[in-house]
Parts: C-alpha cells; structure tokens; sequence
C-alpha cells in the first residue's frame, strides 16, 4: 500500500492497488474455507468402512447442512493466527499465501516429473522439472523477504504432522478414493 500511494498518490491508482489486494486476500481465504475442511474430512474418515482415517474422526462429522464443523474451527483458528502474526499487513499476508502457492506448485511438479519419468515419458518429465527448477527461483527470491519463511515452516509442519499421522494409521492407500 505505501508503495502504490508514494508512486501514484491518493487517486484512483492507489485504489484500485487496495481494492484488488484485498480481493486478492479474499479470494485465498475463500478457497481455503473452501477446500481445506473437505479435505480435513476426507482424511479423516478411511477408505473403508471401520477403517481408521489418518485425522481425528471429529474432522470428519458434519452438520446437516454437510459441513464439517470441526474443520471449519481448525481453519479459522489457523487463519486467525496468520493474521495475528502477519499484525494484519496486507503485503505481508499476500507473500505468505503466495508462498504457500508456490510450495504447493513445486510439489505438484515434482510429482509430476516422478510419475513422467516412471512412464519413460522423457519429454514431459524435462517440462515439469523446468516447471519446478523455475518455481525453486521464485521461491529464493521470495526468501529474501522474511515472510516467506513463515509459510515454508507452517508448510513443512504440516507435512510433517500428515505424514506422522499416515504412518500412525498403517499407510493406507487409496486415500484419492474417499470422496
């Protein structure tokens, strides 16, 4: 904000810099709420029925309007303390979520190659690992502004909880077929 106001001024530029950050924040908020609880659920319950899921059944009930109450709760008290670390600058919580972003396309990238590779597919595995060596640049350069970190440790936390909680649970498989 203190960048677009010193280069455009109060005017219409400034506003529109405001008004798109915001819906930018927004819009990360709405797909979270949006996908984080499914999938919280999902984990929650096993593939089969009486199987034990990777997450606390609790994730997993709903209401009778089919949301996962729980899950809701688990995401705002998260989103809260994002917000309550970031002292609610805009610019700060829009490095962490792109972080986040970037983390979650390199992951992406890096599986896909795997997978490619294991196809013998040789020209899509050079495509996705020049997909993940060009995310791995952004995410250096993002580095550099202290924010970032915050959303590579709360990343690497997560990871580690789910994987914890994947070996807890037996390793199961199929986990793409809950839904």
């Amino acid at each position: 904000g203190d960048l677009a106001e010193a280069s455009a001024g109060r005017g219409g530029l400034f506003a529109f810099f405001q008004l798109s950050s915001g819906l930018l924040l927004l819009s990360a908020a709405a797909s979270s709420f949006q996908a984080g609880p499914g999938l919280l659920k999902a984990l929650a319950h096993g593939r089969r029925p009486g199987q034990k899921g990777m997450l606390a059944p609790v994730l997993g009930e709903t209401n009778r309007h089919h949301t996962p109450v729980a899950a809701v709760v688990v995401y705002t008290m998260i989103s809260a303390a994002i917000i309550l670390a970031a002292s609610g600058q805009e610019q700060e919580l829009v490095l962490v979520y792109a972080v986040a972003v970037f983390i979650s396309f390199l992951a992406g990238l890096l599986a896909m190659a795997h997978f490619a590779r294991r196809q013998g597919n040789r020209l899509m595995t050079a495509l996705n690992v020049i997909g993940a060596i060009t995310v791995v640049f952004t995410l250096i350069v993002n580095l550099a502004r202290g924010w970032p970190l915050l959303s590579i440790a709360g990343t690497a936390l997560v990871a580690a909880f789910l994987y914890w909680r994947w070996l807890a649970a037996g390793r199961p498989r199929g986990i793409e077929a809950v839904e």
